[in-house]
């Protein structure tokens, strides 16, 4: 698989928009167009292969399932494990012959996001190193009654920050992943021990991610079995992730409801009390 330079730019323009809060928010911004899952679609999309590029972007979003950055602390930046590990993932797949659906293809791909998260963190701390430039701009803009200026800071000096930090980086680490890819694959075989090891260490790294989404939202021991009954299920009937979705989403309304109707339950129970005290008080 080769990638062509408009290729690469288009990526590393999608790494820019990820990240950008003024893209319509945050939300859409870093925490929709940065996960691994919609990046997979648009590099799958980009490069041609919408298959491949899906099925390593769920690989991927399962090790960064639950990842969050509390105080701009990053411990791995998606935004470069989306547009510049998922294009290196589907080029060293294609080179070595894997499918993204084997669980050799799926551990090779997690081992590639989590190497370009852990380096897109120096990207990450750059941004913001040099978006503090603006800032001081815009305290001086304040200071000086030139509220005009503000729109400069905010909507178009942190552009230079992200095509600095986010689109070159991308576009040069995308369009040369391919020599890359091949001097790995020349220097380091599949039979070899670098390989095996980074296989085994890559299809560990999914337990990581729900490792750490049961940690934030497990609070008793009883959480467990709900977790517990979906993979007993999926193993048992063999389902796909679309099918565990739909099964979890009839389940997660199932819920819903019933903690619904306890609420009303002891709302009314509330209301009694207190109209059984006031008839006392007659």
């Amino acid at each position: 698989m080769t990638v062509s330079w408009l290729q690469a730019a288009i990526l590393g323009l999608f790494a820019c928009l990820s990240s950008m809060p003024g893209l319509g928010g945050t939300s859409f911004g870093n925490y929709t167009l940065g996960r691994p899952l919609v990046g997979g679609l648009v590099c799958g999309l980009v490069l041609g292969d919408l298959q491949s590029g899906i099925l390593v972007g769920v690989a991927m979003q399962i090790v960064y399932i639950a990842l969050v950055t509390p105080g701009g602390t990053v411990s791995a930046d998606v935004r470069a494990v989306s547009y510049i590990g998922i294009p290196l993932a589907m080029i060293a797949l294609k080179s070595y012959g894997l499918s993204p659906e084997s669980a050799d293809g799926q551990a090779l791909a997690t081992s590639f996001g989590s190497m370009v998260g852990t380096v897109g963190t120096v990207l990450f701390y750059g941004t913001a190193t040099m978006n503090l430039l603006w800032q001081h701009i815009g305290w001086k803009a304040v200071e000086n009654g030139n509220y005009k200026q503000l729109y400069a800071v905010d909507m178009i000096y942190p552009w230079i920050s992200h095509i600095i930090f986010s689109f070159l980086p991308t576009m040069i680490m995308v369009k040369m992943g391919a020599p890359m890819v091949d001097m790995i694959k020349t220097y380091l075989p599949m039979d070899g021990l670098a390989m095996k090891t980074l296989f085994t260490v890559g299809s560990l790294l999914p337990c990581v991610g729900i490792a750490i989404l049961l940690k934030q939202i497990v609070t008793k021991a009883i959480d467990f079995i709900p977790f517990f009954f979906g993979f007993t299920l999926a193993a048992s009937m063999g389902i796909n992730l679309v099918a565990s979705t739909v099964v979890a989403a009839m389940f997660a309304m199932l819920i819903y409801r019933l903690k619904m109707l306890s609420f009303k339950q002891s709302a009314a129970a509330e209301v009694d009390v207190i109209i059984d005290d006031d008839e006392e008080d007659i």
